[in-house]
């Protein structure tokens, strides 16, 4: 699993370095109290997907014993681990989530959830799959030695708002961008990322970033460490995008 493009950490705020983390990772291990067994901590492996304010996704199956201690109690963590790949694992950046996880229906999540997990595409549709949703309250940051911090919801979470344009357009872009513009996300992949192969394709892209999945391997593009600002809409993001093909053609 590839890492987040690197930042320029002595100008993050602890909330952009796990916010970073979130949507870049495909998975998380998610903990519930068991229902029956008085309480004791459950934790399962789930797949990973944000929305635009990089709240998670999960897409759960009522047959599991995850889900049923979440209609019991729908209080959670969710520890993303971001140290895959390092020497040391314990100097790189893990972030555990609490809130509450809730069904949500949602067309448009569901299928962002889908792209970001092709796989997924198979169960998505049975009647005992439901989409669901971290309402985040606070998140614990361990960036490091030393980089220690809780953090509050409204410090985690981009407001998408003011990004809605994007998000209504998301679908449009990702096809488009796959269908006509593959070479610029090898590009993207190859040039600014440091990524080996081609066949990249485009799963999400959000008013931070757009994601990229090659096969089993994903990858996250940051706007900010290119020095672009958050598109507000699909004109703005396609402005983006251009920059940064040509910033990698000039690589």
């Amino acid at each position: 699993m590839a890492r987040p493009t690197p930042t320029d950490n002595t100008t993050e705020t602890p909330g952009d370095t796990a916010r970073r983390l979130v949507r870049s990772c495909d998975r998380a291990v998610l903990g519930t109290a068991l229902t029956g067994a008085e309480g004791w901590p459950y934790a399962s492996l789930v797949l990973l997907a944000t929305d635009h304010a990089a709240r998670p996704l999960l897409l759960l199956s009522d047959l599991a014993d995850h889900t049923k201690n979440l209609k019991a109690d729908p209080r959670a963590s969710l520890l993303i681990d971001g140290t895959a790949g390092l020497d040391e694992p314990l100097t790189g950046a893990r972030v555990t989530l609490q809130g509450h996880v809730t069904p949500l229906a949602d067309d448009a999540l569901l299928a962002r959830y889908v792209a970001r997990h092709p796989s997924a595409a198979f169960y998505a549709g049975f009647k005992d799959f439901n989409l669901y949703r971290m309402n985040v309250e606070r998140a614990h940051l361990v960036a490091g030695f030393g980089r220690i911090h809780w953090i509050e919801a409204d410090e985690l979470l981009f407001d998408a708002a003011p990004h809605a344009a994007l998000a209504a357009a998301e679908a449009e872009i990702v096809a488009h961008t796959n269908e006509d513009h593959a070479d610029a996300l090898d590009l993207y992949a190859a040039k600014l990322l440091g990524l080996d192969g081609t066949g990249w394709g485009m799963t999400g892209i959000d008013p931070e970033g757009i994601d990229l999945r090659r096969s089993g391997a994903i990858a996250r593009l940051d706007y900010a460490a290119f020095g672009e600002n958050a598109p507000s809409d699909a004109e703005r993001a396609r402005a983006a995008l251009v920059r940064l093909v040509k910033r990698a053609r000039a690589t």
